[in-house]
C-alpha cells in the first residue's frame, strides 16, 4: 500500500503530525523533516493554524523521545541492540554515538535534532546512561520546540517562493526550457563537428 505523507497530512491534520513526529522518535523510520516543511506549507495555505502546529509537531517529538528514553532506561541496551537491527540499530553505531554522548551529553540533546540518524538514538542512550529524566526533558522540550519551529518556516518560505515563481517565471519557462535545448543541442553539435574534423 502506497503512504502518501501529503495525503495524511489533509487527512489526520495536526493528529496525523503528532503521529508521525512521534513514532519516528521510537525508531520507526518516518520522514519527520518533510512532515514539518510540508506542514509548513500547509500553513501558508490556510490548512493549519501555526501554535497548533507547532505544539502537535513538538509534543509528538517529546512524547515520542520520552518512550525511547524509558526504554532505554528500563529495558537496557541488550534488548535495544537485538531489536534495533531492523531499523539499522546495530552495537557499534550506539559505541560510537554513546561515546559522543557521555563527552557532550547537553549539547548532543539540544543539537542533535537537526540530524537525522542521530536524532533517534539520543533518547535511548540517555536512558541507558540513566541521565536525570527532568534535564533530559527539559533539554528534549526546548530542543524539539525549536526543531519543529526551523523546518515549519522552512515550508512556509518554500511556499513563498514557489507562488513568486508561479507569478513571475511560470510563464517563461517554456520558452527558456527550448532555449536551454537549442544551446545544448548547438554546444554538442559543435564538439562532435571538431572531433570529426580531427580526424
Amino acid at each position: 500500500m502506497h503512504f502518501s505523507l501529503e495525503t495524511w497530512i489533509h487527512q489526520f491534520g495536526y493528529v496525523g503530525v503528532f503521529v508521525i513526529l512521534f513514532f519516528e522518535m521510537v525508531g520507526i523510520p518516518f520522514p519527520a523533516e518533510t512532515t514539518l516543511t510540508l506542514s509548513g506549507i500547509e500553513w501558508m495555505r490556510g490548512g493549519f493554524s501555526l501554535i497548533p502546529l507547532l505544539l502537535a509537531a513538538g509534543l509528538g517529538n517529546i512524547a515520542g523521545s520520552t518512550v525511547a528514553y524509558a526504554i532505554g532506561r528500563f529495558v537496557g541496551r541488550p534488548v535495544i541492540v537485538r531489536y534495533g537491527r531492523f531499523v539499522g540499530l546495530t552495537n557499534e553505531r550506539l559505541d560510537k554515538a554513546n561515546a559522543t554522548f557521555e563527552k557532550y551529553r547537553t549539547s548532543v540533546i539540544l543539537f542533535a535534532k537537526f540530524i537525522a540518524g542521530i536524532r533517534v538514538l539520543i533518547p535511548y542512550l540517555a536512558g541507558i546512561n540513566k541521565m536525570s529524566f527532568g534535564l533530559f526533558t527539559l533539554y528534549n522540550a526546548v530542543s524539539a520546540m525549536v526543531w519543529a519551529g526551523c523546518f515549519i518556516i522552512v515550508g512556509k518560505y518554500i511556499e513563498v517562493a514557489w507562488s513568486q515563481y508561479q507569478q513571475t517565471l511560470h510563464p517563461y519557462l517554456v520558452p527558456l526550457v527550448l532555449v536551454a535545448i537549442v544551446v545544448i543541442a548547438t554546444v554538442m553539435g559543435l564538439k562532435m563537428w571538431r572531433t570529426r574534423k580531427k580526424c
